[in-house]
Formats: C-alpha cells, structure tokens, sequence
C-alpha cells in the first residue's frame, strides 16, 4: 500500500503544524502527566505514520528475502529494496544507485571506509585530517586505522564560536594528507561546516573526502555531485526513518577499487575453499540478509520529506533556533556553547550561576514532560575544548513548535531560581545554606569523617529505604526525593576527588574513596562525591546501605535485586546505571579483598 500523500507546504508560511503532528502518533503521548515535548532530533527523529505503515505493510504482505529467490514474493521484496536504493540515489543526486550502499548507520558506513579504503590506501606517515567538532563515530575508527597502518591524525581547530578555523585547515594539509573526514553539521553545538570548500582544497592537495551528513540531510538539500564529496554518509533514524538503516555513498571508483568490508552471502561471485571472488557493487559491501525494511522505511521518509519540501521544513527550523536562541539567552546565568554564524537547529547550554550538573537539568526537565539531551554528545574532544564536562542540548526537527520552546525556556528559568533559592549565596528557609547544615567541607588538617553505619545490615538499611519508595505514588516524587538526597550530602573533601578515586562509566564526574576503619578489620567506609545532585542521591542511598557494614555483609548483599525491586532499572539511563554498578563493584573488590584476608 502506498502511504498516503500529505499535502505539499512549499511555502513555509503556509506550514500547518497541527496537521503535521499529527502525523506522529508519538507526540500524541503525555510524559509524567504532561504533554510530550520532544526536542532531541538529533538524538533521533520521530517517525510519521507513512514510514510506520510502510515498514508494518511490508512485513504484513510484501516480506522474503531478496536477490536470490526465483519466487515471486522474493522478487517483490528485492523491487521494493532496489527502488529504495534508487530514491536516496536521487535523494543524494548520486551519479547511479550503485553508489549508495546500505548499511546499519552513519557509525558503520565510516567504519566500512576507515577499514576498507584506509586498509588499502593508508601507511606509515600518511595523515588523517579530522575537526574538533567530530562525534567519536568520526574520531574512534580512523584512530584504530592509524594504528593499524601507522598513519597519525591531525586536527582542525575551532574558535570561541564553535566554528572551524579555516586557515589553519588549509596549513595541516599537505602531499601527506590522504584523507579528510569531518561533519556536515556538528551534532553537539549545530554549526554548520564549509564543506564544499574544504572538498575543493583537500582535493587540490590529492586527499579523498568523507563527509558525515547525519545531521544534515533532513535539513537541507543533499547534493553529491555539486559537493564533489568522495564519500558521503548519513543514517535513516535522524531522517524520520527507521532505526537499523544507513547509507554510504561513495564514488563508484573509489569503491570498486575497495575490497570488501564483511564477508558472507550476496557479496559473493563464486566461493570455492581455495579462492572466493567478489560479486560487484553495491552487493559487494552488502554481505548477509539487509535490514529490507529499514530501506523500504527510508524510502517512504525520503518521500515524506519531499512533499513537504526541504526548503520548508529549513525555514520553520531556523524560525524556532532563532527563537529559542533570544528565550534561553534572557535566562540568567544560561552560557550557550556554540555561537556559529551558520547553525543548524540545535542549542546547547550550561549553567554557570549557579552551576547546575546537566544531567539534573535534564532530569528536572524531564518532569516536565521536555525530552532533552545531556551529557557530551559522544564529542568528549569537544567538550574538553569548550571546558565542560557535558552540556544539556535542545535540537529540533518539523514537529517542534513555538510553545513547546516557550514551555522549555519557562521550565529552565523555574530550574535556575530553584537552585539560586538553594545555593549558599542565596535564600534558605532556614536562613542558613543547605551546605552548611549538612557539614562544611573539612579542611585538610581536620581528620576526614566517614559516615557511620545506619542500619544493622544492608538488608535492614535496603527495607528502609523500600518503604519511603513505596510511600512516594510515583517517579516524579521519587526523582524529587533522589534530588534531595542529593543536596543534602556532604561535600567531598578536595583532597580526595584524584584520578585514583575518579569512578569511570558514568556521564557525570563521580569519585569514590573507600577504607577499611582504622581499628576495624572488615568495617567498610567510603566517601563519595558527583557534580550531579542526582548522582549524589544514589551515593546516598549507597552510603545507607553499605558505609560501616562489614565486609561479609556487604557482599552477602544483593544490590541488583534491590535496586530492581525500587525499580531504578526502569527509572534510570543506562550511564546512570552503569555509573551505580561500577560504584557498588568497588565497594565489593574491597570488601572481597577484607572478607578473605
């Protein structure tokens, strides 16, 4: 069944946003009681009902597997993967469809060129010109080849502004320079990168360009041919696709030139156990059963967003950076990172007066029912340069509307006056800061003081805590009640917050100090410590169960099971709980190590 047309909005004026969304089922939802406002795009788009029935038809009527079988259900399922492949090779202006080979993603279709064309084409002295502004899918496997190959990678600066520094692009490169890959749009700060320049001169100096579109391509035209761009690639979920789904685009020279990437059927001429021979492209990058429909699902995203029209959705898209640029910089104390002449639809921020940990502003958000990002975008090199760990990051795709950036401006101003109330320099309804009553921060002469036990046994301590949980109706008061603790724990001497106490796997700067009693010889103790209120009240509840228990108790207790049962497994991100296990494996490597001794 073709997926109905929705009508045509060349004109950005005549955009009837109400009808748009609702098209998305998903915005439809209430998040906490609260209507759902979804500004993380470029996390991941939401997906309109086309691309949804397309994919649920396929799979109800049109499913087999393709090229290979002589029946006609197979033969329709191989048209309907073919065809797609031929709308992104219009999508792309692509020369011809064998050009655009499907993958799983942007991640993998950068892995297939860094292993494929940079095994092949790459030695000892060659270099590898990267930016700053790279997400780690763009950094990670071009640092893998180069070790394999002995190529060194060099890197383009930024200024202030997040903003590629140009004249120092055009100095790293050299008759050394083999290859350039850098992003279209920079997914952490939105600026929006010269590449048609920095294509002309790579190509000036003899080097192939990668480009990463994933932030691009559903926000203006794509055009391979004009970019001149050697490799091209971008993923279907940033799209108003299905997940699972990529496209590498490469000029067919170049990738017949490649040799294969994986191994497998269809990427085959002719096998035998003293040769194997390789079919050509794009079946020779394809190798197994495809994802058939996450491409049938792109091809419908890439119909929809036709008939609405790029330029369109562009100009709405700009409309709403702009507004949301003037409302989140009248907040007092919000610093925006990223301040691009050109700039897709994305804003990033931190809280400096007063300083307020990103992941608890997405977190209070959250309550809201605002879907925002946190954390450093996997751009780590990024966020050094800035001088911040993470950043919260709002982005916004076709659905977003004016009141939903209203509302998430009104929520952040509401967060910053919470926690000005809160901070030692402001109010206190007690007239005396929070972190005072909780204890200052000893100085280095004062012994350090470790929390006693609170309960007879981590059991006793986890029943405790159970019963306030069960008390609380849901996770919003929870959250509210985790943010307490938080505040409320003391603040970790300096001293102590070292590399050897630093606690990888969680987003948020967590260290752990941990001893045994003076005078004990299986007493447990720790101090710990996070930038985040939220993390501080999950160190709370593990100082609660295990600080001053003994060794014994401490691993006869099962902290999976008892978080599962307050339901953090639900509740909380996966870094958040990968941060928790890797505090709670600590604890237990101690307490082993006293146990058995």
């Amino acid at each position: 069944m073709k997926p109905e047309a929705v009508p045509s909005f060349a004109d950005p004026a005549l955009l009837d946003m109400a009808a748009i969304r609702a098209q998305f089922p998903i915005l439809g939802q209430r998040v906490r009681g609260r209507p759902l406002a979804y500004l993380d795009s470029a996390a991941s788009t939401q997906k309109p009902t086309a691309v949804i029935d397309a994919m649920a038809d396929y799979y109800r009527g049109q499913h087999a597997n393709i090229h290979r079988g002589a029946y006609q259900l197979s033969q329709m399922a191989t048209r309907l993967y073919e065809e797609a492949r031929e709308r992104v090779a219009r999508f792309l202006n692509a020369a011809d469809p064998v050009e655009c080979i499907f993958t799983r993603g942007t991640t993998e279709s950068i892995n297939l060129v860094a292993a494929s064309w940079g095994a092949a084409n790459l030695s000892p002295g060659d270099e590898i010109i990267l930016s700053v502004l790279e997400h780690h899918s763009n950094i990670v496997p071009w640092q893998m080849i180069a070790q394999r190959t002995g190529a060194r990678i060099r890197v383009i600066p930024i200024n202030d502004e997040g903003e590629l520094q140009l004249d120092a692009y055009h100095r790293l490169l050299s008759p050394r320079t083999r290859i350039v890959a850098v992003n279209h749009v920079s997914n952490a700060l939105g600026t929006i990168n010269p590449v048609a320049e920095m294509v002309v001169a790579a190509h000036a100096v003899g080097a192939v360009v990668l480009v990463d579109g994933a932030q691009w391509v559903a926000h203006g035209h794509t055009d391979v041919q004009s970019l001149d761009a050697d490799f091209y690639a971008f993923s279907g979920h940033k799209l108003y696709g299905p997940t699972g789904i990529g496209v590498l685009y490469g000029k067919r020279a170049l990738l017949e030139a490649m040799p294969p990437y994986q191994g497998g059927g269809d990427m085959i001429e002719r096998v035998t156990f003293v040769e194997t021979t390789y079919a050509g492209l794009p079946n020779r990058f394809e190798a197994g059963t495809p994802h058939i429909a996450g491409a049938v699902g792109l091809s419908a995203a890439i119909e929809w967003i036709e008939e609405i029209g790029l330029e369109a959705i562009a100009a709405h898209e700009d409309r709403l950076l702009v507004y949301a640029t003037d409302r989140l910089s009248a907040i007092r104390g919000l610093d925006i990172k990223g301040q691009a002449r050109r700039k897709a639809a994305v804003i990033s921020w931190v809280a400096v007066d007063p300083p307020i940990a990103t992941l608890d502003m997405g977190v209070q958000l959250d309550l809201e029912g605002i879907c925002v990002r946190t954390g450093h975008h996997c751009c780590q090199p990024l966020m050094d340069r800035l001088g911040v760990a993470s950043t919260a990051r709002a982005s916004f795709g076709l659905y977003n509307t004016f009141d939903e950036v209203d509302r998430l401006a009104t929520a952040l101003t509401a967060i910053f006056e919470r926690a000005r109330d809160r901070s030692p320099a402001g109010p206190d309804p007690d007239g005396v800061s929070r972190q005072r009553a909780a204890g200052a921060c000893p100085t280095s002469a004062e012994p350090l003081a470790y929390p006693a036990a609170v309960a007879e046994s981590p059991q006793a301590a986890a029943e405790q805590i159970a019963e306030l949980f069960e008390i609380l109706p849901d996770w919003p008061m929870r959250y509210q009640q985790l943010l307490e603790l938080g505040e409320q724990l003391p603040p970790m001497p300096p001293e102590l917050k070292t590399p050897e106490h630093f606690v990888a796997g969680c987003q948020s700067q967590v260290h752990l100090a941990l001893r045994v009693r003076p005078g004990s010889r299986d007493t447990i103790e720790f101090l710990a410590d996070s930038d985040a209120a939220l993390v501080r009240g999950l160190i709370a509840l593990l100082q609660q169960l295990f600080s001053g228990q003994s060794a014994a108790a401490i691993l006869a207790f099962d902290a999976v099971a008892f978080f599962n049962r307050i339901e953090l497994d639900q509740h909380l991100s996966l870094t958040r709980r990968n941060g928790l296990a890797a505090m709670v494996q600590r604890l237990r490597q101690l307490a082993g190590e006293h146990a058995t001794s």
